[in-house]
């Protein structure tokens, strides 16, 4: 999918035409539509840890009185989801030829992902069962305001720069547990709750001109969501409360959008 967006942008590049300098005007509107992936550079999903199970009985009651240790290894949000669709929203107002302030609204999607979260040693056997966990898909809506500054032109395009600041609401994920080995299933149960976070961001990007009002934006850059709210209503039992203490997400995102200065 990265491939695919460089070679939008690509091709945008090379087919824009020779206009004059697009791009904020003081005391003027625009809005943008802009789509693409977005993909995680750090921050995990949950937290490693090791937490002893004196009687699995409760899990499987044909392992009453079996103890186990669950050997829980943290993973992150590439382990897990991988690239996410991200798409959205903005609104910008020209503080002069090169400046601008902009409102934006964004949604990004990933689905479900399953990994391999651990093992479980059962002393009684003298060996280690594989743990996996399947979490629900990953939806969060960025609200963010911030500032972006305009480069003189480059052939047909204009380099610029932005900072963001503002909030993101993260959906509660839901997780599903299974140690298949020993026909242990714990499914669907709360794993982090819906919350809104800090966010954060830089982008770089270039602007390509179409005629007087409408243009072409490519853009990517760093984004920071901070952590989640853990929900331990169903793990905190197995003494894996502090796992979910976590989430915070840092990622790039490679977008391309149409924009149109009224």
């Amino acid at each position: 999918m990265n491939r695919s967006i460089l070679a939008v942008a690509a091709a945008i590049v090379l087919a824009a035409p020779v206009a004059h300098a697009a791009g904020p005007q003081e005391g003027a509107f625009s809005m943008s539509f802009f789509g693409g992936i977005d993909q995680p550079l750090s921050g995990d999903v949950h937290d490693g840890a090791t937490a002893a199970v004196p009687d699995l009985g409760p899990l499987n009651p044909d392992l009453a009185g079996v103890s186990a240790e669950l050997r829980i290894r943290s993973r992150s949000h590439d382990d897990i989801y991988g690239s996410a669709a991200s798409y959205g929203l903005e609104f910008s107002y020209g503080l002069s030829a090169n400046a601008e302030v902009f409102g934006q609204l964004r949604y990004t999607d990933a689905d479900e992902g399953t990994v391999q979260v651990g093992g479980a040693f059962v002393p009684a056997l003298s060996t280690t069962l594989p743990v996996n966990g399947t979490f629900s898909d990953y939806k969060a809506l960025t609200v963010e305001g911030g500032y972006r500054y305009f480069f003189g032109d480059l052939g047909p395009t204009r380099p610029f720069v932005a900072g963001r600041l503002g909030a993101t609401r993260t959906d509660d994920i839901r997780a599903t547990f299974e140690i298949p080995d020993a026909d242990i299933l714990i499914a669907d149960v709360p794993f982090t709750g819906k919350k809104w976070s800090a966010s954060a961001g830089i982008d770089v990007g270039l602007l390509f001109p179409l005629g007087e009002k409408a243009s072409i934006t490519a853009q990517t850059g760093v984004r920071y969501v901070a952590d989640l709210e853990g929900d331990d209503s169903a793990i905190g039992g197995l003494g894996l409360g502090s796992i979910n203490d976590t989430g915070k997400r840092v990622s790039y995102p490679i977008s391309v959008g149409f924009r149109y200065d009224f």
